[in-house]
């Protein structure tokens, strides 16, 4: 077998092997526009060799996960902090990057973590796409009431109404003002069918899905999130408690602590970034139309700040649906969750 160590780049990636068989070992440094790195895998497969490839999770990299992928080449992906805390001299370069890989990978002591199947990756292009056209349109909206209250207009969300777009339609404004809001109105007129399309999307991918139909009986929770926190966690099971969760997501806060100081800072923010705010956002939700999170909220933004306890109650609707998807069961206000989940609960306890 190969063993390839790769510093994967969006242009070129330097690679450094080895065959276990002979003992064999190389560097090389491989260009993907010209097709020198393709036609280098290929070659290997033409040989019959079979191929272990280990590189750190990166961007740009789909086409050559495919490629591998059809050559039926193994394929390693690493944590790139874990692998940043394996590198002992303070002297950074692509090959020296290779060489470590491949190091790792000879030793056992690779970092690898999970990736998600084709499948999953193109959902979540679907999540990804309805969430920036909606920031899109939410940009075009906040013109558009700036518009209108430089013109001493103040009308927030009626803005959008029938009544109040014709008023704002009306307005007299100069030449190139008044260009500027009739192609903020066409480009709004373009989002919204667009966007309840994607919407519809949404809800039929998540009506297929047991888990996500269990984890929207949540208060608070509808199919974007219930869909997105399902194809980004993607197992429960690659979990051991639910407070692995929060870390996951960057919902826990930063923290530099010596000699008997905590000093704890921002959150993380390690993780994804879209299910990290579509949790923050179902928690408020739930915290306006359930009394239980009502409460844990107002308690929270008293002690500390709104913006803590919106975070907070974020993190512990990731545990919650965790714990509820592991379990295999539905919110019911009456059952305890954690390590309890699924049973009555009392208010000393599980019964």
């Amino acid at each position: 077998m190969m063993i390839i160590g790769v510093d994967y780049h969006p242009s070129f990636q330097a690679i450094a092997f080895l065959m276990e068989e002979t003992g064999e070992c190389g560097e090389q440094e491989l260009n993907h526009s010209d097709g020198q790195a393709e036609k280098f895998y290929r070659e290997l497969k033409q040989r019959g060799i079979c191929v272990r490839v280990g590189m750190e999770a990166t961007g740009y990299s789909r086409w050559f996960e495919r490629l591998l992928a059809e050559l039926g080449f193994e394929l390693w992906i690493g944590d790139p902090a874990e692998i940043k805390t394996r590198r002992v001299k303070k002297q950074k370069t692509d090959r020296k990057d290779a060489q470590l890989l491949l190091r790792l990978m000879r030793e056992n002591n690779f970092p690898q973590i999970w990736v998600p199947g084709p499948e999953n990756r193109d959902l979540r292009q679907l999540l990804w796409h309805r969430h920036r056209l909606v920031q899109m349109r939410t940009r075009i909206m906040n013109q558009l009431q700036a518009l209108a209250m430089n013109e001493g207009y103040r009308w927030k969300k009626k803005l959008f109404s029938e009544q109040g777009r014709a008023q704002l339609e009306k307005l007299s404004l100069a030449p190139w003002a008044s260009r500027r809001r009739q192609e903020l109105l066409e480009l709004l007129d373009r989002l919204n069918p667009t966007i309840e399309e994607l919407t519809a999307a949404v809800e039929q991918e998540a009506r297929k899905r047991p888990d996500v139909l269990r984890l929207m009986t949540h208060p608070g929770v509808g199919p974007l999130t219930a869909l997105a926190y399902v194809m980004i966690i993607g197992t429960p099971e690659r979990f051991h408690c639910g407070k692995q969760i929060g870390t996951y997501v960057g919902m826990i806060p930063s923290e530099d602590s010596s000699a008997g100081k905590q000093r704890l800072g921002h959150i993380s923010k390690q993780g994804n970034s879209l299910l990290r705010f579509l949790l923050v956002e179902a928690a408020q939700a739930a915290a306006r139309s359930n009394p239980e999170w009502r409460r844990r909220y107002i308690h929270l933004a008293m002690r500390r700040h709104k913006s803590i306890a919106k975070v907070a109650m974020g993190r512990k609707l990731g545990v919650r649906l965790y714990w509820m998807w592991r379990n295999g069961c539905a919110y019911s206000p009456s059952l305890e969750f954690g390590s309890y989940v699924g049973q009555l609960g009392t208010g000393h306890g599980v019964k």
